[in-house]
């Protein structure tokens, strides 16, 4: 016992140390206040006003213009928050300024009309007038205007990077917010990365470090800045195509994984992608959308456009893990495609039911002779349907697996005309493939699963068989009406969901225009 509590006294001092050490660790990493912050300012400037300026003066001043601005920024918590942990000191004033980096940074924000953004939106006329007073030694006239000043220039620079910044590194729009049917992960700035903004000690260097690097990104800027038009648009058209998406391009949601499943719904194409290249391309059909016509352009584009309005049968944008897929495959008819489709066959045809392979099924028990029962007087919810597996089921002879909340899978198809055609919008809304086998020889690689998933898939009285995957494969279904093919060719698609009209609604209030494009 003695000797535990001369332990414990011997451990106290060194907890004490410890303790200190922390502390000073803590208040170390804190800015510290420029006590001389006047007469450094006097020195670059050599305006007398500032020989009496305090950062405890400054600081006053600071929270007031914080608030009257409050409602002009963005993000007015976690910049009044940064200000607020870093004693009001003007980092931008007292070390960005006299450099030349507040120049280099407007004409970066100068520049946006690049990215198809707005140059006006981040300011850098105005920071550019206030950084001319700086200069000029008999440009501030008082010291409360000197105060003033300093803030205002501070939080116009804070808030001009943060919107710059969080542009292109994550996009003008959330999809999430627009779109009715988006379901795949996609980040947003947070305060870490706004926070990285306003700690970025080499300015220049951190905005080239954000500027998007993608091959495609740089093709359709490229295009942008050309100023062509696509075949068959107007150059505004194809201006607005372009922009939307570029936004795309900018949104955190693409790929990481080295090998991943992805359809592009308005090309009616998918892809298996391994390490940046396509290893398997192949047809696919899609959800019927709402603008199968084209009849909607993004030059038709109002106001009412802005809300997403999709049609019952369009494919949803998401991700997901295809973690199995059922050979011969069940299918268990949705309820409204029963209502809508199935018992309005067996009203007309009382062997339409029996010819299809579907079991009728009520209260869970399987109907013995659906023919008899007058299909165009039942109530739509009193019955069940599915569809035994063989060569007429809708699912095909395999269907792929994956989580996801709108009950769409990868499937095989009996209906192979669908592939002949142009425009491919035609299913329910999963996504039909054109070689589905070739696609399970990606997934599985050849071996003896592979081997019994080809024989089961070729029998004639089949039954239903679930396989795991060996290796869970990503899948992404997108959206992109506009890309660089490999030959770095535009290649433009309809929009046959509407998206993009939806999309330019949203960002058309954060775009460049023309004039302000073809300057740079």
């Amino acid at each position: 016992m003695i000797l535990s509590n001369i332990k414990k006294k011997s451990a106290l001092p060194m907890l004490f140390t410890l303790f200190c050490i922390l502390a000073l660790t803590i208040q170390s990493c804190k800015k510290k206040i420029r006590s001389d912050m006047g007469d450094e300012l006097y020195k670059k400037t050599q305006n007398k006003v500032f020989k009496d300026a305090t950062p405890e003066g400054l600081a006053e001043v600071f929270k007031q213009v914080l608030v009257a601005n409050k409602g002009k920024l963005a993000n007015p918590n976690l910049i009044t928050s940064f200000y607020v942990q870093n004693d009001y000191d003007p980092v931008f004033v007292m070390d960005h300024i006299f450099n030349g980096d507040v120049d280099i940074i407007s004409n970066y924000f100068e520049k946006a009309g690049q990215h198809g953004l707005d140059p006006k939106m981040f300011k850098a006329d105005q920071i550019k007038q206030l950084v001319a007073k700086f200069k000029d030694k008999r440009g501030i006239k008082n010291l409360d205007e000197a105060y003033h000043d300093i803030a205002e220039l501070e939080i116009l620079m804070a808030n001009s990077l943060i919107n710059y910044s969080s542009a292109l590194e994550y996009g003008m729009v959330s999809p999430r917010k627009i779109y009715s049917r988006y379901f795949t992960a996609t980040k947003r700035p947070d305060s870490t990365s706004m926070l990285k903004t306003l700690r970025a000690q080499n300015l220049k260097a951190y905005l080239d470090s954000i500027q998007p690097k993608d091959p495609q990104y740089l093709m359709l800027q490229k295009a942008l800045m050309g100023g062509g038009t696509a075949k068959g648009m107007t150059k505004e058209e194809t201006t607005r195509y372009l922009v939307v998406n570029m936004e795309r391009l900018r949104w955190k949601n693409k790929p990481k994984e080295p090998k991943y499943v992805i359809v592009n719904i308005p090309d009616y194409r998918l892809d298996v992608m391994e390490n940046g290249h396509s290893i398997l391309n192949m047809k696919v059909v899609v959800g019927e959308g709402r603008n199968m016509d084209n009849a909607n352009t993004l030059i038709e584009y109002d106001e009412s456009d802005k809300k997403d309005r999709p049609f019952s049968r369009e494919t949803p944008q998401l991700n997901s893990m295809i973690h199995s897929v059922q050979v011969n495959p069940e299918w268990n008819i949705p309820k409204s495609i029963a209502s809508k489709e199935i018992m309005v066959e067996a009203a007309q045809d009382p062997y339409y039911l029996s010819n299809k392979g579907i079991d009728v099924y009520e209260n869970g028990k399987i109907v013995e002779d659906p023919e008899t029962i007058d299909w165009g007087s039942v109530s739509k919810d009193q019955f069940e349907f599915k569809q035994r597996p063989g060569n007429d089921n809708s699912l095909g002879k395999i269907k792929f697996l994956f989580n996801n909340n709108s009950s769409v899978y990868l499937h095989d198809t009996p209906a192979k005309s669908g592939f002949s055609q142009t425009m491919r919008a035609l299913s329910h809304g999963c996504v039909r493939l054109g070689d589905p086998q070739a696609l399970a020889k990606v997934i599985f690689g050849d071996g003896p699963t592979y081997d019994k998933i080809v024989k089961a898939m070729s029998e004639d009285n089949p039954e239903p068989t679930t396989i795991a995957v060996p290796k869970k494969m990503p899948v992404y279904i997108t959206y992109v009406t506009c890309w660089a093919d490999s030959n770095g060719t535009l290649q433009y698609r309809p929009d046959v969901y509407g998206l993009d009209i939806v999309l330019y609604g949203h960002l058309q209030k954060f775009l460049a225009n023309k004039d302000q494009i073809a300057a740079l």
